[in-house]
């Protein structure tokens, strides 16, 4: 699955549309996590210093094809400008005659951030007149919005069919990163699955379970597992409608050798709520009041040996409610026991992210993947419009 990237691409003096992913946090017109405009700086900066004309487009929310006031990009120009030590111009528009006026003057190096292209109705649609006026404003396409790719929209996948399309180095490294566990990962290989929903994640399970040699499930998801295990979950987040799936896939994984891990015992508490009562419970006896919250210590502790024999490790959801206090004991102990591998380790999903920032442990992991959806798509051996439409290396 090599592609080109921008290191292949002529780029002076050139008009670039960089499609990035600036979906950002926002609480009352303040960003309070820049991460993922972090991630696209070295692209940014590659094109700055090689003479490019640098055009981003990005989307935040889902106004679903109408402007809303609070979904503008201008708080992202402005926090961008600040790392990267210059000034970002924010247009008011995608498309039309003075956003083209404006391009066709931008000066080698110069930076210049788009409206949020999910103003328009195109974009989702991927209109194909859309596409092409954005690709108007360009020479070269540059997709760098991995955590965007699995959707066929107008700035992500239709613009390609009227300019050259590239690779930027964030595309490149969750490609490459993905492509490891898929291709050739070192063995033993490790998924903990986590997070609400058996249903959510039903098709990366099963293309997981030809690849891997342990399968650890944890979160409200494990809940519907030990409903098939003929488990009474009492309150708990659980799918019932989901219970023969999960049976399919413990059989599927008895059958082809894979080792399925899932809690022996959990925290659990009438509620998810700070300062709940909470006690530590087998599952044969999760009390018909209570919820199962987070897993319990005997369950993280056969869960951390195994990872620590890994020597690949994929993680995608939380072990229970880490965002409360008295249940995000299994998800920190899961964070540190990925920091501690001797191998490749991928962290994917928005809460797993959440979960290793509040550890500390960020920098002692390989690859801390943007994508979410994006990333599990991959993983389900999909392939992701906005990869495909990448220029081949060969």
């Amino acid at each position: 699955m090599a592609k080109k990237t921008i290191r292949d691409a002529q780029v002076k003096d050139k008009r670039c549309f960089v499609r990035v992913d600036f979906n950002v946090p926002m609480k009352e017109g303040r960003i309070t996590d820049d991460s993922r405009i972090r991630a696209a700086l070295p692209t940014i900066e590659h094109l700055i210093s090689h003479g490019a004309k640098v055009i981003l487009a990005s989307h935040l929310g889902r106004p679903k094809g109408k402007v809303v006031p609070e979904l503008r990009l201008d708080p992202v120009a402005l926090r961008l400008g600040e790392l990267l030590g210059r000034k970002v111009v924010k247009l008011s528009d995608c498309v039309g005659p003075e956003v083209g006026a404006y391009v066709s003057g931008m000066s080698p190096g110069s930076v210049v951030l788009l409206e949020n292209v999910r103003f328009y109705p195109g974009e989702e649609k991927n209109d194909p007149d859309f596409a092409r006026d954005m690709a108007s404003l360009a020479d070269i396409f540059v997709n760098d919005a991995f955590g965007a790719a699995h959707r066929a929209h107008a700035s992500t996948a239709g613009i390609a069919a009227y300019i050259p399309a590239y690779a930027g180095f964030l595309m490149e490294k969750e490609v490459a990163a993905l492509g490891k566990l898929m291709e050739n990962p070192e063995r033993p290989f490790t998924a903990v699955i986590g997070g609400a929903k058996v249903s959510d994640k039903l098709a990366v399970l099963k293309n997981l379970l030809d690849r891997v040699d342990n399968l650890l499930i944890g979160g409200g998801m494990a809940n519907t597992f030990l409903l098939a295990q003929g488990h009474s979950v009492g309150k708990s987040l659980a799918e019932p409608s989901m219970v023969e799936e999960a049976r399919e896939i413990l059989e599927k994984a008895s059958k082809g050798g894979t080792k399925v891990l899932l809690p022996v015992d959990v925290v659990v508490a009438a509620a998810p709520e700070a300062g709940m009562p909470a006690k530590v419970v087998d599952v044969q006896g999760i009390p018909e009041d209570m919820m199962a919250l987070d897993i319990g210590p005997a369950t993280r502790k056969a869960y951390v040996a195994v990872v620590g024999e890994s020597k690949t490790v994929f993680w995608n959801g939380p072990m229970g409610v880490f965002e409360v206090e008295p249940f995000r004991g299994g998800t920190l102990e899961m964070a540190a026991a990925l920091a501690g591998v001797r191998g490749f380790t991928v962290v994917g999903g928005g809460d797993s992210l959440s979960a290793v920032e509040m550890s500390g442990l960020s920098d002692k992991i390989d690859h801390l993947s943007t994508g979410g959806g994006a990333s599990l798509e991959f993983l389900e051996g999909r392939e992701l419009p906005g990869v495909s439409v990448l220029l081949d290396k060969n």
